[in-house]
């Protein structure tokens, strides 16, 4: 994590936070599923772990997989489980103070004996600690950290200690104009540079091979249908539709402010080219959209084709 640090302010709702210490978050709870072989190989085959002890007759499972065994899954655990309520209200309590956001910091295990394919897991869980109000490089909020007893036949198999952040995000200063970081700059080379210079022009070009006919984006040295070399250019009419997109929300990158949606458009012309959809917000870009293509100046270097909405 990065630097934390007590608030000097008052924390009026650490005393109450503190009142969950000790109480259970599970009791007797019971594992989904035996260890079993299949889940210990998608795990090796995961990490990358090719350790002999985790395969043949006598497989055991990896120590890391301690917490696999306890978790819930997509559909999470099933009512009586031996989950308590607690968690999820301490949860409700630094939601409602704001602390909205959470990550995971660190975690610590103890293996104290291997687990075998067939053994049947129950653990029991406490909220060990919750902090004072510490200050982060994230933002201001409480560490929460919890401890679960995992244990096979009765016994103690280890112990697993997982700490994360409930925080209220810090504000994001904007740099100033001056200081404001520039996109990237996109790899011009002698077998692209025609694109960009008629980018420069207001121009959108597509290659078409002079062998074929075949139309291609983005630009290759040679046809990707029938391998010639040869080529020359069409201009698009600049209208199209949304093929797909995404939105992009994390993790933020210089000169770029999430949220914002980078679409994969299908050109007039049959091709397709990844670019920004502007004039709309983000979360009114939908599959089928008519676009229209425009030049964005992103700074006095750089020109760039971008989609508008059509009607924005």
């Amino acid at each position: 994590m990065n630097e934390q640090r007590t608030t000097s302010d008052g924390d009026d709702l650490h005393p109450r936070l503190r009142t969950f210490e000790g109480r259970a978050a599970a009791t007797a709870a019971h594992g989904k599923d035996p260890v079993n072989v299949p889940m210990i190989r998608h795990w090796c085959e995961a990490m990358g772990d090719t350790h002999p002890a985790y395969t043949g007759p006598d497989a055991v499972a990896p120590p890391t997989m301690l917490q696999a065994w306890t978790m819930g899954g997509l559909s999470g655990h099933d009512a009586g489980s031996g989950r308590s309520g607690a968690y999820d209200e301490l949860f409700a309590l630094l939601d409602g103070a704001g602390f909205t956001s959470v990550v995971a910091t660190d975690c610590e295990q103890e293996y104290l004996r291997p687990l075998r394919p067939g053994d049947e897991i129950t653990f029991d869980a406490v909220i060990e600690s919750v902090s004072p109000r510490k200050t982060t490089k994230l933002g201001t909020g409480h560490f929460v950290t919890t401890r679960m007893d995992v244990r096979t036949g009765g016994e103690l198999a280890g112990t697993h200690r997982f700490r994360i952040l409930k925080y209220a995000p810090a504000a994001r200063a904007k740099p100033p104009a001056a200081d404001a970081p520039r996109r990237p700059r996109p790899v011009i080379n002698r077998d692209n540079r025609p694109f960009w210079d008629a980018v420069a022009e207001h121009r959108l070009l597509i290659q078409r091979c002079t062998g074929c006919g075949t139309l291609r984006f983005p630009w290759l040295p040679g046809c990707n249908a029938c391998a010639s070399p040869g080529w020359d250019t069409v201009e698009a009419s600049g209208e199209g539709t949304v093929f797909s997109y995404v939105v992009m929300h994390h993790p933020p990158f210089p000169a770029f402010d999430p949220p914002y949606a980078v679409a994969l458009v299908e050109l007039a012309e049959g091709v397709r080219m990844i670019s920004n959809i502007t004039g709309v917000p983000y979360d009114k870009v939908h599959i089928g959209m008519p676009v229209r293509l425009e030049f964005l100046r992103a700074d006095a270097e750089l020109e760039l084709p971008v989609f508008r909405a059509e009607g924005a």
